[in-house]
Order: C-alpha cells, then sequence, then structure tokens
C-alpha cells in the first residue's frame, strides 16, 4: 500500500530482457536500505526488489505491466519516481495507492500559472476510468487533486515542491504517464454498472 508521496527519484542504469518480462536496474539514495522482496512504486508500478548491488537495485515488469504502463518506454538515464511502502504506524498525507496502475494517459497540455503548473492529461474513457473535480488521482505515482474532470480528461495542479522533486518536471505535451483511478471511486462505479446491466 502507497500514499502518493514520492520519496525520491531513481535514475534508470539499465535494462534486461527476458522472454516477456523486462528487468530495471535504478540507482537511487536509499538503495543500501532495500532487501529483496520489498515492493516499492516506480512511476506508480509496484514492483519487487529481486536483486541489490552496491548502490544499484533491479526490479522485474512482466508483460501485462508494460502493456499497461510506461516502464517500457522509459530510456537510460530517465528519472522514475520512487516510493516505498507506507509504514503500518505511518500517516495518509496522499490517498488510498494501491500501485495498480490502470492505463496510460497522454499529457494534451502544460500551463504555468505565476507559481504553480496545471497539465491537462487524456485518458481512454471506461466507466471505471473516471475522475471527479477534487476528487484524487494518480498520476506517474503522485498523489493529486483533480482540478477539472470530464469523461477523457483531467487536469491537475502542481506546486514548486511537487515539479521540483518528481519527474513532472520533464512532463511535455505527448508525454505518456501512468494513472491509477481512486480505488472507492472504481468500486462504486462497477457496483452502479451491475446494478444498472
Amino acid at each position: 500500500m502507497f500514499t502518493g508521496i514520492i520519496e525520491s527519484l531513481g535514475q534508470l542504469k539499465s535494462t534486461r530482457r527476458e522472454g516477456s518480462n523486462l528487468h530495471l536496474t535504478l540507482e537511487c539514495d536509499f538503495s543500501s536500505e532495500l532487501k529483496i522482496d520489498q515492493s516499492l512504486a516506480h512511476n506508480g508500478v509496484c514492483l519487487t526488489v529481486v536483486e541489490i548491488n552496491d548502490s544499484e537495485y533491479t526490479v522485474t515488469a512482466i508483460d501485462e505491466t508494460l502493456k499497461r504502463s510506461n516502464l517500457g518506454d522509459l530510456q537510460i538515464g530517465d528519472e522514475i519516481n520512487l516510493e516505498r511502502c507506507m509504514a503500518a504506524n505511518g500517516r495518509y498525507d496522499g490517498h488510498i495507492v494501491q500501485g495498480h496502475v490502470d492505463t496510460m494517459a497522454e499529457c494534451l497540455k502544460v500551463t504555468e500559472k505565476d507559481g504553480s503548473w496545471e497539465y491537462l492529461f487524456k485518458h481512454p474513457a471506461g466507466h471505471e476510468n473516471l475522475t471527479v473535480e477534487k476528487g484524487s488521482v494518480t498520476v506517474n505515482g503522485v498523489s493529486l487533486t483533480v482540478v477539472h474532470s470530464d469523461p477523457e480528461h483531467f487536469s491537475v495542479a502542481i506546486i514548486p515542491y511537487t515539479h521540483e522533486h518528481t519527474n513532472f518536471k520533464h512532463f511535455k505535451v505527448g508525454t505518456k504517464v501512468n494513472i491509477e483511478f481512486d480505488i472507492l471511486g472504481k468500486y462504486v462505479a462497477r457496483m452502479l454498472a451491475q446494478r444498472e446491466g
């Protein structure tokens, strides 16, 4: 379980294919604290540490993960938003984030607003792919509040701290990002769809 509060940025050092799996090796400032079999969110995707080597560690993304996320598009040197699982005695500073990415969205517009930034994203329509204004959404692992919402678009606003300490600073028109819609909203949408169907 995660909260969507990014702990650090990791840098992709290498990748290796093994069948349909992709092994990603990263370096970050807490690599030495990690343990084998530990879960971390990478751009919002929960992956398991399978190898540790000094300041670097390796995780594996399976084919299903690569189809639903932007991990397969990453290039060597890219910065990746990282969050370790929330400790049982921690605070929920963001919202409930599972690390199970629903889909990718495309950045359509970046607007600088005199001290903040607003990002507009387009995502596939669907009864469970929903946002509501002032509700929560996770973008590349970052817990955010929705500013504007319609069935295929939503926007979020970023404060300077988030801009500087996440990979949002690299987003531009056309950037593909990982989206996890609010789990409570998804359950409500599923129950309503079943009732109507």
